[in-house]
């Protein structure tokens, strides 16, 4: 459950170069999913620490001949000053826009002629970097991305045009009720707290956002004591360690910040915040704080969650508010799994008119499964889902080296692949009660709705 990560959409990631990479291989890599899938528990990456303090993560993978090597900084939107909210959003789309030894233009054209790509992605716990290449272009792959890491310049030019672009993003995004709703749901559960903010900041803090800012989170945050390296393909384990070394070796490592940032309080009664827009459907979120990714409870969560509300069709909130109400098309629930207590929260959108009785049905499911145990069947199957679902998550290069490096950075174990299913299969009716009655708040919520309000004439 690694990948799953953040609070609805977030700003498209930074990516340079060609997709006929991941096109010319689709076909090869659908043949040996399975393949993949009966090996899944069978990762055993190998972990070294450099001299300069990065941590990296080698996975051998001889099936096809790419190499995905993928960079986690541990900096993200949670380190951004309030008054700069979007800095580590703009540095990281900043990365690939010009180095001391590349323009940007060299940069693109180099990753294009490969037929690779080249991405970078600020979220709210770290800051993603990553190249994809051919096996024959591993070296240029390497030496591209730290090219990127160790030595952008950050042209004023391109910190106007990129400023420029993420405030018309912004703008474009006023349009999406659910988004919408989701940054104003943010902001009741994480009041004070470094979470309240979109990753990409808001259209007040951005513009003030100077290069200077911009390379001052750089040189403070941007350290190989604070990187993990994930390395998954076809590349033997020496080759790595040489090319890390050649590559990375003269990365300084430094300092990092200090880091003190108080939990966020727990909302003690519903709160709520009503938005006007001119819609024939309201658009819902409620929920509270939830659980961090680190929390020995997460698995427990994670079963009771699917049974709840991220199970689909087989969910309690789609059988109650979709099938027997047909208030919804959808509706599902999810616990944000950041370092950090992220957000519990459930989506719905419903016409105007039935917007009190699909809210009422929300909390009568939160209620309901915090009351009573669930069926042998609904933990089955929910159990066999989390279970046989598993090996798709790692069923390409890219996500076996993003959920490594999420790996190490929870500090969860490399046995993590072959535990994650011992872990799952563990979890009891008792658990499920038992985590559903400390991590679910029926009483204590956040409540955004965005619709025609006078409609809906929302009654909480």
């Amino acid at each position: 459950m690694l990948e799953m990560r953040g609070r609805g959409r977030r700003p498209e990631q930074r990516r340079r170069g060609s997709s006929h990479l991941v096109i010319s291989l689709f076909l090869t890599a659908t043949l040996l999913s399975s393949v993949r899938a009966a090996q899944a528990a069978d990762i055993n990456p190998v972990r070294f620490v450099t001299p300069n303090g990065m941590t990296v993560l080698v996975l051998e993978q001889h099936w096809l001949p790419i190499v995905q090597v993928h960079a986690l900084i541990k900096a993200g939107a949670a380190q951004d000053p309030p008054e700069e909210a979007g800095l580590a959003n703009l540095v990281a789309s900043l990365l690939d826009e010009g180095t001391t030894t590349r323009t940007a233009k060299q940069l693109a054209e180099q990753i294009e002629f490969v037929g690779g790509t080249l991405t970078t992605k600020a979220e709210e716990d770290f800051t993603t970097a990553s190249a994809l290449v051919l096996k024959k272009d591993t070296e240029l792959g390497f030496e591209l991305l730290a090219d990127i890491l160790l030595h952008p310049t950050f042209p004023e030019q391109e910190v106007k045009r990129v400023r420029s672009q993420i405030l018309g993003e912004m703008q474009s995004e006023k349009d999406d009720p659910g988004l919408v709703a989701t940054k104003a749901f943010h902001q009741l559960v994480f009041d004070g707290h470094p979470y309240r903010w979109p990753v990409n900041g808001t259209e007040e803090t951005v513009p003030k956002i100077t290069q200077a800012d911009i390379q001052n989170f750089f040189s403070h945050e941007y350290l190989p004591n604070q990187t993990i390296l994930a390395i998954v393909g076809d590349i033997p384990v020496e080759q790595a360690r040489a090319l890390v070394a050649k590559q990375f070796g003269s990365w300084k490592r430094g300092t990092p910040p200090s880091r003190t940032v108080a939990k966020p309080a727990q909302i003690d009664k519903p709160v709520v915040r009503l938005i006007e827009k001119d819609l024939t459907q309201a658009t819902i979120v409620l929920g509270h704080l939830g659980i961090s990714r680190t929390n020995p409870d997460f698995y427990a969560v994670s079963v009771m969650n699917h049974i709840l509300g991220a199970g689909g069709f087989s969910s309690r909130l789609m059988d109650s508010i979709r099938d027997r109400q047909g208030l919804v098309y959808g509706v599902g629930s999810h616990f944000e799994p950041n370092l950090m207590p992220g957000a519990f929260m459930v989506n719905l959108q419903t016409r105007n008119e039935t917007a009190n009785q699909a809210i009422s049905g929300v909390l009568t499911e939160l209620k309901s499964i915090r009351e009573t145990p669930v069926t042998d069947q609904e933990l089955a199957d929910a159990k066999a889902y989390l279970i046989g679902s598993f090996p798709l998550r790692l069923d390409t290069t890219a996500k076996l080296a993003q959920v490594l490096s999420l790996v190490e950075l929870y500090g969860l174990g490399l046995d993590y692949f072959s535990q994650y299913l011992r872990w799952i299969e563990k979890v009891t009716k008792e658990d499920v009660l038992r985590v559903a009655k400390q991590y679910l708040h029926p009483n204590r919520y956040a409540l955004v709705v965005v619709g025609a309000l006078a409609k809906a004439k929302v009654q909480p």
